[in-house]
């Protein structure tokens, strides 16, 4: 089991870890981690860990392993891997990071803006997308830009708070996505809050933590993906 360190403190962009096994695969397990692990439609962090005599394993990605509480940190090929108990510093690919973090918080407030269920999504270095489960209907792209950047500018903090498994059965009007389920198992889910009352629902991905830090943002191409699924790309300008 990994201690997933950037699920309390997004910022966090190095940490002392020791390597607990290299997996079947060639994987390295930590014993805990800033690189965020592949999952809700963002990608894992790239970056290095580095050993004691300054040398690197460089990292092209992080996964969650089958049991969902282990993080494998993926090499580039062809590198001489640490054994099991070597101390290493884990260093994720910063500028990366960020730039996921301020497309991901951009995608919470575009479900905001288009207030319809969400079937599907994905976050990328640079822009993001969500499938909305909506009519064919016109968007007004004039509305909707100015409505997004509007609410990035507002400067609303962006909060993390926990509730119960049973708490979540009990709002279910908290989960807009209807192809990706909150994660579960452990008890209790985590929610990330936009202002007081801009948005709340379930997500364990990483997140600015205002949304200013988001930028002006510009809107993508809008598609129709089937009778009543229309998919709408945003992303950053700068």
């Amino acid at each position: 089991m990994t201690t997933p360190l950037f699920r309390d403190d997004a910022y966090l962009r190095t940490c002392e870890a020791e390597v607990a096994e290299i997996n079947d695969r060639g994987g390295l397990v930590l014993d805990r981690t800033v690189f965020y692990a592949t999952g809700g439609g963002q990608p894992g962090d790239s970056g290095y860990l580095e050993l004691a005599d300054g040398s690197r394993i460089e990292i092209a990605t992080a996964v969650y392993d089958a049991d969902k509480s282990t993080i494998v940190h993926v090499p580039t090929e062809g590198q001489t891997l640490p054994a099991a108990g070597t101390k290493v510093t884990a260093h994720i690919d910063w500028p990366r990071r960020y730039r996921l973090m301020r497309v991901h918080t951009a995608l919470h407030l575009l479900s905001v803006a288009l207030p319809f269920p969400v079937t599907g999504g994905q976050i990328g270095d640079r822009e993001g997308r969500l499938d909305f489960n909506m009519d064919s209907g016109a968007i007004d792209k004039e509305t909707l830009i100015a409505t997004l950047n509007a609410l990035a500018a507002e400067d609303h903090e962006v909060t993390t708070e926990w509730i119960t498994d049973a708490e979540l059965d009990a709002n279910p009007g908290l989960v807009k996505t209807m192809s990706v389920k909150p994660p579960r198992g452990s008890g209790k889910v985590r929610l990330v809050r936009i202002g007081g009352d801009v948005d709340l629902q379930p997500c364990g991905g990483t997140h600015v933590s205002r949304t200013s830090e988001i930028g002006e943002l510009s809107l993508g191409k809008i598609e129709n993906k089937g009778k009543q699924n229309r998919r709408v790309r945003i992303g950053l300008k700068d």
